[in-house]
């Protein structure tokens, strides 16, 4: 395989990672697009990129360290959703918060992330508690959650009064979360994509942020058909089957940031 066609074929997962960090596409699209000019310009660095998923991560994680606070002023932050994500980026933890999405949402080891971060495995796991203790520090909200597999959605359910949180209401389909939403939003949406009467997840979410804006962390066994960069893209993005510490640290990041509405 080239190495163009390493890069492409890790790329959608490194723009969920920086879409997830930066609390915005547009933002972590921004940290992508550096890392790759980046590339480009020192050969040593690209051809380090050869070794896989891990270099492509370590070279972004190098741009992300040293230009932050920088590159999420790039454009004109013309949205509720950008103005939002650019005001928590400047209080951000960004080493914590890195190490608990490297270990959870991308499902690299402490060893790897360890790499990828210039750390010592022993500094990741102590970076990942930390980030831990500020998620149970957390307020409290309230959840939707869309989800048409009963055990699955029984199983938020317990994750979500787990943390803390309450829960809004369970919906199968597109109806039932508009009726459940009739009334008035929740704190946070956890959605699935394919819903039990045909309908879509995404169209839901939809009718929810037409009402008012709300941080969503989409759910699917299918996220390879949302990660195309064809399309506006979910900000939070987890992979069925996943584990609790996947969905604990998309929650903790989407309510860090307040919402995940779509650009338009």
């Amino acid at each position: 395989m080239s190495l163009g066609q390493q890069v492409a074929t890790n790329l959608p997962f490194l723009r969920r990672y920086a879409r997830a960090l930066t609390g915005s596409q547009a933002t972590g699209d921004a940290f992508v697009r550096a890392t790759l000019e980046a590339a480009l310009e020192d050969e040593e660095l690209k051809a380090s990129l050869d070794g896989g998923r891990i270099p492509l991560y370590r070279a972004f994680n190098k741009v992300w360290s040293s230009a932050y606070l920088q590159i999420e002023n790039e454009g004109a932050a013309s949205s509720e959703h950008e103005l939002g994500a650019q005001d928590s980026l400047g209080t951000i933890t960004p080493l914590n918060r890195q190490a608990l999405l490297l270990t959870t949402l991308e499902d690299f080891s402490a060893a790897q992330a360890a790499e990828i971060m210039d750390l010592e495995p022993s500094e990741i796991e102590a970076l990942v508690s930390e980030a831990v203790s500020e998620i149970d520090r957390e307020q409290a909200t309230s959840v939707l959650i869309i989800e048409d597999e009963p055990l699955i959605s029984m199983q938020l359910e317990d994750m979500v009064q787990s943390l803390g949180h309450e829960v809004y209401g369970t919906a199968a389909t597109r109806t039932q979360a508009q009726e459940i939403v009739a009334n008035g939003n929740p704190g946070l949406v956890l959605a699935d994509i394919q819903l039990a009467d045909g309908s879509s997840g995404l169209d839901a979410v939809d009718d929810i942020l037409a009402i008012g804006s709300v941080p969503v962390i989409f759910i699917t066994a299918f996220p390879e058909r949302l990660l195309t960069g064809d399309r506006q893209e979910p900000t939070y993005l987890v992979t069925k089957p996943f584990e609790e510490r996947t969905v604990r640290a998309a929650i903790s990041q989407a309510l860090f940031f307040g919402s995940s509405k779509p650009l338009a």
